[in-house]
C-alpha cells in the first residue's frame, strides 16, 4: 500500500509535468515502498553472514513501517486509513507489536536515547490501547510468569488508562499537536476542520500565510522545545509553536486535553483553543 501510495502521487507528478505515458510506466517501476537504511542493513548482513552462512536461510526486507507511522505522527487507526488497511489491521497490528518487542530486546543500553525511549513508550502503548493482550502476552513472558488461561474463549483485558503512561501519553499529546501542523502545512483545510470542527481552521490559516510562506516540518519543528505542556490535575494546557521560514516562532496552536475522556478513549482527546499570533 505505501509503494501504492507513492506511485499514485508520482504519476499525477508526471502527468503535471507532461511526461509521456510509455516514459512514466517505466519511472513507476523504479519506485517501490520506503527502504531507509537498505544500503546499510545491506552491507551488514553480508558482513554477518560471512562468518554465519546459516543466516542465509532468511531474507533482509527493510521497511518502514513504525517509522513512516511515527514521522507522520497518526495513531493507528489514522495509519490504517491513510493506507486502506482496513482488511489488514490484524497482520498491522502483530507487526507493531514484533517491532515493539524486538526494539525492548535488541537494542544496548549504550545505544538507548531518550528519544528512542520516547518512541518505545509511544509504540507500547499504541499497541496496547489497540489490544493489550500482544503486549501483556509478551511482558507476562518476559517476567517469567506461566499463564493458566480458563477453557473457552477468552476475551483480552481491558487495558490501561493510557493517562497512567504519563511518558507515553506525552509522546501521543505531541503527535496529535504536530499532525495538526504538518496538516496546516498543506494547507489541508478540510482534514483539519473533519479534525476540530470549531476551530477556525481556514481563516486563522489564512492569517497565517498572509504573513508567511510556509509552515516547516522538519525535526526542529518537532522538538518538544515547541510543543509545551502544563499538566494539570484534569485537563493539560498544551502549546504548539508553528517554526516558520523567518524563525520568529510568532504563531501558536493551543489545545486543551481533557485527562477524563482520554483515559475512556485511549488517545488525546484535544479542543483546539486557537491558532493565532503572539
Amino acid at each position: 500500500q505505501q509503494q501504492f501510495k507513492a506511485r499514485g502521487e508520482a504519476v499525477g507528478e508526471m502527468k503535471r509535468e507532461g511526461i509521456e505515458y510509455d516514459e512514466r510506466m517505466e519511472l513507476l517501476e523504479e519506485i517501490t515502498h520506503p527502504k531507509p537504511l537498505d544500503e546499510l542493513l545491506s552491507q551488514a548482513f553480508e558482513t554477518f553472514a560471512a562468518s554465519q552462512p546459516w543466516v542465509r536461510d532468511f531474507a533482509l526486507s527493510p521497511k518502514s513501517i513504525v517509522r513512516d507511522m511515527f514521522e507522520r505522527a497518526m495513531s493507528f487507526a489514522e495509519f490504517v486509513q491513510w493506507y486502506q488497511l482496513g482488511r489488514s489491521e490484524g497482520l498491522v497490528l502483530r507487526y507493531l507489536s514484533d517491532a515493539y518487542r524486538t526494539i525492548r530486546q535488541t537494542v544496548p543500553p549504550e545505544a538507548q536515547t531518550d528519544e528512542l525511549d520516547d518512541i518505545v513508550e509511544w509504540l507500547g502503548e499504541m499497541v496496547r490501547q489497540v489490544d493489550s493482550s500482544l503486549v501483556d502476552e509478551w511482558e507476562t513472558l518476559m517476567a517469567g510468569l506461566d499463564a493458566d488461561p480458563a477453557d473457552g474463549a477468552v476475551l483480552p483485558p481491558s487495558p490501561p488508562s493510557v493517562v497512567a503512561n504519563r511518558r507515553a501519553f506525552t509522546v501521543l499529546v505531541r503527535n496529535a499537536m504536530f499532525r495538526r501542523v504538518q496538516l496546516a502545512a498543506l494547507e489541508r483545510d478540510n482534514e483539519l476542520v473533519a479534525l476540530d470542527p470549531d476551530a477556525g481552521w481556514p481563516e486563522a490559516l489564512d492569517a497565517y500565510f498572509d504573513e508567511h510562506d510556509d509552515i516547516l516540518t522538519g525535526s526542529a519543528a518537532r522538538s518538544p522545545k515547541l510543543c509545551e505542556i502544563d499538566e494539570g490535575a484534569d485537563v493539560w494546557r498544551v502549546t504548539q509553536t508553528i517554526d516558520d521560514p523567518a524563525g520568529n516562532h510568532d504563531w501558536r496552536i493551543t489545545a486543551a486535553i481533557d485527562l477524563a475522556e482520554s483515559a475512556e478513549t485511549g488517545e488525546p482527546v484535544l479542543t483546539i483553543t486557537a491558532l493565532a499570533r503572539l
